[in-house]
């Protein structure tokens, strides 16, 4: 399985100081700095877009792992290219066209990362991985932090993990020191985490935890 990537999730961040939050997340051990862009329409909230990764981009060299929780993403590709983004990964269910949408975002530079909802099946995705970077799992139903860890979800982690056992795996919602174990052992080592770090008493511990739990599957 590919070595841990720690990717805490700017969704639990300070707005008002992103620029602050995502240096202290790199000093303290960060991997990527996972970026939860959400339109109010393909989920029920609105977050930040690519003039904020375009403004982050001058404060910090780190990974900028962009999670776009959008409808029609095609229209974004080169808006985040430009903006520096590292990994644009979009949503299955919000495409119809999956390998054209791929290629357009690797003829840009950036790395292609696929995601699923909860109750998309991984064989929506299968056919799709060895063209992309990575494929993200959602714990959790995607549109707000701080929700509970569905470990319903590790039967597919699992699958894709026996298919794959090169790939990045990544998973997002709800992980955290009482859920990580079961990720682990499914097969993700790409660990995005929120409230669990930036609340945490040591983030920098917390985050070297996770990545202990990770490697040593």
């Amino acid at each position: 399985m590919p070595s841990a990537k720690i990717a805490p999730s700017l969704l639990s961040g300070d707005f008002a100081k992103l620029a602050e939050d995502c240096q202290y997340m790199v000093e303290c051990g960060a991997d990527y700095l996972h970026m939860d862009v959400m339109d109010g329409h393909f989920v029920p909230n609105l977050t930040l877009g690519a003039p904020i990764i375009k403004s982050l981009r001058k404060h910090t060299k780190a990974f900028l792992d962009c999670h776009l929780m959008v409808s029609h993403p095609e229209q974004w590709v080169e808006d985040f290219a430009n903006a520096g983004a590292d990994m644009f990964t979009f949503h299955i269910e919000a495409t119809q066209d999956a390998p054209a949408l791929i290629e357009s975002v690797r003829k840009t530079g950036m790395k292609v990362g696929i995601a699923l909802k909860p109750k998309t099946p991984a064989s929506a995705v299968l056919d799709l991985a060895d063209k992309v970077d990575m494929i993200l799992v959602m714990t959790v139903e995607p549109g707000f932090g701080g929700q509970s860890f569905m470990a319903d979800m590790m039967p597919k982690v699992q699958e894709i993990r026996q298919k794959y056992p090169n790939l990045d795996i990544q998973v997002d919602g709800g992980l955290a020191l009482d859920t990580i174990d079961q990720a682990a052992k499914a097969g993700a080592n790409v660990i995005v985490a929120g409230t669990a770090i930036f609340k945490a008493e040591s983030p920098k511990d917390t985050i070297a935890l996770l990545r202990k739990a990770v490697d040593e599957q």
